[in-house]
């Protein structure tokens, strides 16, 4: 059995890739999130964030050629920001940014260019554990809640406890899409994205989470 210790919540020194990811959804469908940050090398990072809702354009932000900073788990780059705090290893977390999003009305466009019109969006969140981690391959995944706020030109979206899970691997080789099941019916929602190494992580959400599409 593996047994991870606080630190692993960190980064990983001899790891050339490492990344963690969070989701999060309203068991009803009707609104859901997924952001990732993954360090690629020694000097570059990859971040990606999606907003869905139902009867809404998905808002979806990817920025691949963020510059490491001194604390690598603060990505800036032009016209965008976030920053991932570990509060409590293996408990809470807190996440925030503040960018423009495409929003585009076909999901699809987001394995592509992924052009829609630039909206405001800013996210204060806070997860919280309600299990413990379970190893997964090159690291773990934890299941959780969601708490917080994200900010709209439309207005306030409050989260109140919304069902969530968040990963976090390492690896001295490139990372694939973190694994999950796959999704028969495609009729939830969608967070679709084309990474730069090409590879593809096709998200729809059903009562359980975000799967992966087939």
């Amino acid at each position: 059995m593996t047994e991870f210790v606080a630190a692993d919540e960190g980064l990983h020194a001899g790891s050339l890739h490492e990344e963690w990811t969070f989701d999060f959804w309203a068991p009803d469908g009707s609104i859901g999130g997924v952001m990732g940050y993954r360090l690629v090398g020694r000097g570059n990072a990859w971040y990606w964030w999606a907003l869905a809702r139902a009867g809404e354009p998905v808002l979806h932000v990817t920025e691949w050629t963020i510059p490491r900073r001194a604390d690598p788990m603060i990505a800036k780059a032009q016209a965008m920001w976030a920053e991932h705090v570990c509060e409590a290893p293996f408990y809470q977390w807190t996440l925030g940014n503040e960018t423009y999003a495409a929003a585009l009305d076909d999901p699809d466009e987001g394995l592509g260019r992924a052009y829609g019109v630039a909206v405001p969006i800013a996210s204060d969140l806070e997860w919280y554990a309600t299990a413990p981690v379970v190893a997964i391959v090159d690291g773990y995944e934890q299941r959780g809640v969601i708490h917080g706020v994200v900010e709209l030109a439309s207005g306030r979206l409050e989260l109140d406890e919304l069902p969530a899970h968040r990963t976090h691997r390492w690896s001295t080789d490139p990372l694939p899409p973190v694994d999950v099941p796959v999704a028969f019916a495609h009729l939830g929602l969608r967070a679709p994205f084309r990474l730069p190494d090409g590879s593809v992580l096709d998200l729809v959400l059903g009562s359980d989470g975000w799967n992966r599409r087939s």
